[in-house]
């Protein structure tokens, strides 16, 4: 089941399940967390309780999707009540990548930071089930306001230095009124960081990801496969400028998703009940290793044939939120 969360033409929400080219209404059913909360208290699965609701008027998927109407397919009515996180150097990566880390593997005081965490998480990324494993690298990257919904641009602040896509999966979660972490289910997303100023300085990957972000349109119920493979591209002037492959799912990971959950939610800060939280899970394929500099006016285009329509965003400049000099004493 593969679910979506939209606005009809005055505005008002809808969630849908995505069938045929169609969007069928869930009846009674206005927010996907809302529905997932009640699924939760009635002791069911996020699917039970859509099929429990049933279905209602369908509406033309492409013509939500033009329209803009399509939303994030998970969020929360209050922003600062989501916390948008990440871990990074969770995939196997390039043939290179394996080849280097395997040529430093008998010094390990020689590897990099990166590549030491890279390896940790061969060897230990994948621990039996109920039992923890070495933990990834962590990020946070914003609440809910840096979202931008399916179809529209990622805002360019005027300190960015690089506008770059990163295709993942994401994990979408509520947390419940008994603390517990429940995931909805798993979207395509593009995580969009700063590559330019990451590489100046590995201390400076914090800032390089509080950028904004994508996942959706849809939101897959259940459980993840093993192996995915889908495409990343980016289109200027309406041609393709680059294009490639991304692998994603446990076969293609050097950690379980069992063990990035663990890692993200041993915080009891991040157990609060009623949060949504969003959870990407990294990536291998970046165009900013192939060469690629982005520029407003290009278009990612991010796509898995197991989630549906593609995620479509582009790049447009924003305006500086704070200027040096402005910070008012009391």
């Amino acid at each position: 089941m593969r679910l979506v969360q939209f606005e009809l033409s005055h505005g008002e929400r809808r969630v849908g399940v995505v069938e045929d080219g169609l969007v069928r209404e869930v009846q009674n059913a206005h927010t996907v967390r809302d529905l997932a909360l009640a699924a939760i208290e009635a002791g069911t699965t996020l699917q039970q309780q859509v099929n429990a609701l049933g279905l209602g008027i369908s509406h033309n998927y492409a013509e939500l999707l033009a329209a803009l109407r399509i939303l994030p397919p998970l969020d929360h009515p209050d922003p600062a009540h989501m916390l948008v996180s990440g871990t990074g150097l969770t995939h196997l990566g390039s043939a290179s990548a394996r080849d280097k880390m395997h040529q430093q593997a008998g010094d390990e005081a020689a590897m990099t930071d990166t590549m030491r965490i890279f390896k940790w998480g061969v060897e230990g990324g994948k621990p039996d089930a109920g039992q923890a494993g070495v933990q990834p690298e962590w990020f946070y990257k914003g609440d809910g306001s840096i979202v931008v919904r399916p179809g529209q641009p990622f805002p360019l602040p005027p300190f960015a230095e690089d506008a770059g896509e990163e295709p993942e999966l994401s994990g979408l979660y509520v947390i419940g009124h008994d603390s517990k972490p429940y995931r909805l289910g798993y979207a395509v997303g593009n995580e969009f960081s700063d590559h330019v100023m990451e590489r100046k300085n590995y201390l400076y990957l914090a800032h390089s990801k509080l950028r904004s972000c994508s996942y959706g349109p849809e939101l897959r119920v259940g459980e993840l496969p093993q192996h995915l493979a889908g495409t990343s591209r980016i289109l200027r002037d309406g041609e393709v400028l680059w294009q490639n492959e991304f692998l994603s799912g446990e076969a293609n990971m050097c950690h379980s998703l069992e063990n990035l959950e663990y890692h993200h939610f041993k915080y009891s800060q991040f157990l609060r009940p009623g949060d949504v939280h969003i959870h990407f899970f990294g990536t291998a394929t970046l165009s900013f290793a192939d060469g690629i500099r982005t520029r407003p006016g290009d278009v990612f285009e991010i796509s898995q044939v197991e989630f549906g329509a593609p995620l479509i965003n582009g790049i447009e400049p924003a305006p500086a939120a704070f200027e040096p000099g402005t910070v008012v004493t009391l």
